[in-house]
């Protein structure tokens, strides 16, 4: 029977596969997203790409005539012992215009267009003024500190000054020197009977379009403006103690107030309701104390390796900054050069950045009276600031996972055991030509303009690659 049945094939021999890693540009084909850790790589690379493209310095004219700003800058070179430059500086919703004000009375705005294209021409052209959008100059005494566009009427701009107790609106588009509408400050007497005055040392607005402007003063209370009130504050917020506020943020849902200065306290008020009950106030007279003050210097000293290495003492918070791309992130920067984060909801200091002393490098201390500004790139974790002892900025990793290596948890050691073909998350420090003072990012493609103290603008982005046919634009 044996020799009619059908012999058996050998069976074949088995094949060894190969595990192949899987293709993380497929996953984002499939998703249709990027994913946290592909996007966080992604902008580590990108910032490790930047540097010093493009340079304005502010030698303007009015009636052919050098503004205030233009003859501030040439006495200080005569006397650098004066303190000049941009006081503050940002962008539209769009990226399409950005507005700076400097300490000596100019109001400018760029079209950012012009500036890009201006970083390609050869250094040492003259930046063509009459591309300008609007340049006011105002006498000595009369200048602005803070510039905000209203984001919800972007023909509108905002500024306030630490010497005088008026929110002053331009509208662009009837290139006025004379603001078109002023906010006032309520009077308050003395103990001995005088008002008293203070200047408005930040402004915010919501973006909800109810049309409400906050300024804290230098007296420790931050106004609200209803403008389709009036022009008198409709309410106010008391931080019921003396702390000149010098920063005030909104929060996404455009009723959590956020607000800092000298005493290194980060205070919160909800709109929706206070500490304190307001239902037997008058309608004129309705203040509204924090909801919560969050000590900074208690919550750095809970981090055991910053307290083994520093002395913690209060210091004064220069800038508060929420983290567009996750908004429980909170940004402080300090008048010492430190920055770091606060997680609102767990109302811990999650991150921290500290850059080395100015005295340790002999720098002058004359930088410790500007009010430095950094910034968030739009839509990453990735905190911008300007060094407070050398001429340049920090991009500093504040990405909310531990990964981060300013992040208090992060683990240097079993970082670098991991062997992986892909980046690992670090900062970067980009030298610049001149002092930064404060910065802001543009809202779509992330290049940073930076204001300095000589009161130039400086354009920090990927630079242009050129070939032999043709100059290609750095893609971001």
């Amino acid at each position: 029977m044996e020799k009619f049945l059908v012999p058996r094939e050998p069976s074949p021999p088995k094949s060894t596969s190969v595990v192949r890693r899987p293709w993380k540009r497929s996953l984002i084909e499939l998703n249709g997203r990027l994913e946290s850790h592909y996007r966080h790589e992604s902008y580590t690379l990108l910032t490790h790409s930047y540097s010093e493209i493009g340079r304005f310095p502010h030698l303007y004219h009015l009636n052919e005539e050098p503004c205030y700003t233009h003859v501030s800058e040439i006495l200080h070179d005569m006397h650098s012992s004066s303190i000049g430059g941009v006081a503050g500086l940002e962008f539209d919703n769009q990226g399409i215009y950005i507005v700076s004000v400097t300490r000596s009375g100019c109001l400018t705005v760029h079209d950012f267009d012009t500036l890009y294209c201006h970083s390609k021409v050869p250094p040492g052209s003259l930046e063509d003024e009459s591309k300008h959008v609007v340049h006011l100059s105002f006498p000595p005494g009369k200048e602005f500190n803070v510039a905000r566009w209203n984001p919800t009427n972007q023909n509108e701009i905002a500024c306030t000054s630490r010497k005088r107790d008026k929110v002053s609106i331009f509208d662009i588009s009837y290139m006025s020197p004379k603001p078109t509408e002023e906010l006032q400050t309520r009077q308050k007497l003395s103990i001995i009977g005088r008002k008293t005055s203070s200047g408005l040392s930040d402004v915010a607005i919501t973006s909800n379009g109810d049309s409400r402007i906050f300024s804290p003063d230098t007296l420790g209370t931050v106004h609200v403006w209803d403008r389709r009130v009036g022009v008198s504050p409709c309410i106010e917020l008391s931080t019921n103690r003396y702390d000149s506020l010098k920063s005030i943020q909104i929060h996404v849902d455009n009723q959590t107030i956020f607000g800092a200065g000298k005493e290194g306290i980060i205070h919160i008020w909800d709109l929706r309701g206070g500490t304190n009950s307001t239902a037997f106030q008058s309608r004129k007279d309705i203040s509204y104390l924090p909801l919560a003050s969050l000590h900074l210097a208690p919550m750095l000293q809970k981090i055991a390796s910053l307290k083994a290495q520093s002395e913690i003492v209060p210091k004064e918070i220069h800038s508060l900054n929420v983290n567009p791309s996750a908004p429980h992130q909170l940004a402080f920067h300090l008048d010492d050069g430190w920055s770091g984060v606060v997680d609102i909801y767990k109302s811990e200091v999650t991150h921290v950045h500290c850059p080395p002393p100015a005295w340790l490098d002999g720098s002058n201390n004359s930088a410790d009276l500007i009010l430095r500004k950094p910034t968030w790139l739009p839509t990453s974790s990735v905190y911008v600031a300007g060094s407070m002892s050398e001429k340049g900025l920090h991009f500093l990793d504040f990405h909310p996972s531990s990964r981060s290596p300013c992040h208090v948890d992060y683990d240097e050691d079993s970082q670098r055991k991991e062997k992986r073909d892909k980046c690992n998350p670090s900062n970067k420090f980009v030298s610049l030509s001149e002092s930064v003072t404060g910065c802001t990012a543009h809202p779509l493609n992330s290049m940073i303009v930076a204001g300095t103290q000589k009161s130039s603008l400086l354009l920090i982005a990927q630079r242009h690659c050129s070939s032999t046919t043709e100059t290609v634009e750095g893609e971001l």
